[in-house]
């Protein structure tokens, strides 16, 4: 168990480093706060092209590790390609690199099975990341990782290898173990439903020359935006109260990619009943 994905990847950092690890490829898009944590760590971060197809898994140069987000491609919303998946977890075993999983939102897909983890392909060189943050609350920092046996001391010897309090690790048992989270998992996995068809829908109706992006999945979907209009929208959606992206927030600064011009939207956040509000003023904004 560790405090959510980001204290998983500090610890993982040290392990890195300490192994003799100095380059992490990491998707061109993604979270900025783990790039800078693995930065901070000492570690170089080099951007992998994100396409269709997810992360090009064949542009691993000499990094020692990659970050992914398989299943579900953090922002882009596409999941990582059969033969690309098969080609990472045969690039660690044929170098000894590691692969950090990072399954994020793996509770949330709405028309079709979840995809399988490549822990599963390769547990002697993956590291599967998996988190409370959307299912329940991020301020629960509860998450947790399975690690390769060869890397279990080295995390737990680890001075950052503190684990969340026992009251919070014994509560989330127990909620496991009475079906309960599986009870809520269901319930919030319709409501989320309902809120992406309503936003598929409305824009369909309202802005029929943005479309959205990835599949059927989590709690966030990317809007394609004509070209040369991200900033303006971002600027229009504030002016309407909506706390929207444009995709560029997300882009590895070092990435060599044609920038694409698009609004990541998050659908969780409003509660029930300011949802058709929001949406309203999200058409409002687009062009």
């Amino acid at each position: 168990m560790c405090g959510g994905a980001a204290h998983g990847l500090v610890l993982l950092a040290g392990v890195l480093r300490a192994r003799g690890v100095h380059t992490v490829a990491v998707e061109a898009y993604g979270l900025h706060v783990h790039r800078d944590l693995l930065t901070r760590a000492g570690l170089r971060t080099v951007p992998l092209p994100v396409d269709g197809r997810g992360a090009d898994t064949g542009a691993l140069g000499d990094a020692g590790a990659v970050l992914l987000t398989p299943a579900h491609q953090f922002p882009t919303g596409v999941p990582l390609h059969p033969e690309r998946r098969a080609a990472v977890v045969d690039w660690a075993h044929r170098t000894g690199g590691l692969i950090l999983e990072d399954d994020y939102d793996g509770e949330f897909r709405y028309d079709r099975q979840p995809v399988g983890a490549l822990q599963g392909l390769g547990p002697e060189h993956v590291v599967y990341l998996g988190t409370a943050s959307k299912s329940l609350a991020p301020g629960l920092r509860l998450g947790w990782m399975v690690l390769p046996p060869s890397l279990v001391g080295d995390a737990l010897d680890d001075p950052a290898s503190r684990t969340p309090g026992v009251l919070d690790q014994l509560t989330l048992a127990q909620f496991l173990d009475s079906g309960a989270y599986d009870r809520h998992v269901r319930s919030a996995r319709l409501r989320y439903r309902r809120r992406r068809d309503a936003l598929v829908a409305a824009l369909a109706e309202h802005a029929p020359d943005v479309g959205v992006t990835g599949i059927a999945a989590g709690l966030h979907a990317v809007l394609q935006l004509p070209p040369g209009t991200e900033q303006q929208v971002v600027r229009a959606a504030a002016w309407h109260g909506l706390a929207v992206y444009g995709l560029s927030m997300f882009r590895h600064p070092h990435t060599t990619s044609a920038p694409r011009d698009a609004l990541v939207v998050g659908y969780g956040t409003p509660p029930d009943h300011a949802w058709t509000g929001a949406l309203d003023a999200l058409c409002r904004a687009l062009p």
